[in-house]
């Protein structure tokens, strides 16, 4: 059995809805992703009901802080039985570099990545907050930087992948959102890819959610998505 490349985002205020939507998905076809929305609403608990349902689970909580706060936090999380975990890059070396050793000696090492740039940002959003330059130049010196601390990939825009597949290698994970289906609408993502051409860019993983979640059927919609990456 071929690991799922989908991640299902569960951005919902509540438990229940989350739930309601694994419940028609299929663990053999998708991960899923809770973020600080669900988290905030629905703690701890709801992500182990998802592991307990065999989800892997990708905690997108974009730990950003002092090293030794980002440190205690993965570990902390790493005990939910999660699947990936993210960090952003630009809490810088020693943060990210104190969550990997922070995690060394749980049982099962599970994936440690980074957010390099939001795909909801555009250059001049960057410029805003001082980083000059194009987008996919700021997302290679961050990504260069995960993966020199020790990271085992990280969050980019689909559209950023073929460059960073060639700069950090085959074994770097690549964990795409914004993806679109190519009749579906754009939404709040400004830099985003259809599922195939994401995949053939050098993406590992897709993270998927409303194509999904508001289709009015989420699993014809997966198993559509399926086809096409590995047809």
């Amino acid at each position: 059995m071929i690991a799922p490349k989908i991640i299902v985002a569960l951005d919902y205020p509540s438990a229940q809805a989350a739930l309601e939507m694994a419940a028609r998905l299929d663990p053999l076809l998708c991960r899923v992703k809770v973020g600080k929305e669900l988290f905030t609403a629905a703690g701890p608990a709801l992500v182990e009901m998802l592991v307990a349902k065999g989800f892997g689970v990708f905690l997108d909580l974009k730990f950003h802080d002092i090293p030794n706060t980002v440190a205690s936090a993965c570990k902390t999380a790493a005990r939910l039985g999660v699947w990936m975990m993210n960090v952003h890059a630009s809490g810088g070396r020693a943060m990210m570099q104190a969550a990997r050793e922070a995690l060394a000696g749980e049982p099962s090492r599970l994936k440690l990545i980074a957010v390099t740039v939001l795909t909801s940002m555009g250059e001049s959003d960057l410029a805003d907050i001082g980083m000059q330059g194009r987008a996919e130049d700021v997302v290679l010196r961050l990504a260069r930087l995960a993966q020199s601390s020790g990271l085992d990939g990280v969050v980019c825009s689909a559209q950023e992948a073929r460059v960073l597949r060639t700069a950090c290698g085959a074994g770097f994970n690549l964990v795409t959102p914004g993806i679109r289906l190519a009749d579906a609408a754009q939404d709040d993502q400004k830099r985003i890819m259809t599922p195939r051409a994401a995949i053939d860019a050098g993406a590992n993983y897709l993270v998927i959610g409303r194509p999904i979640t508001q289709s009015a059927d989420p699993v014809a919609t997966l198993q559509r998505i399926q086809r096409d990456i590995t047809a």
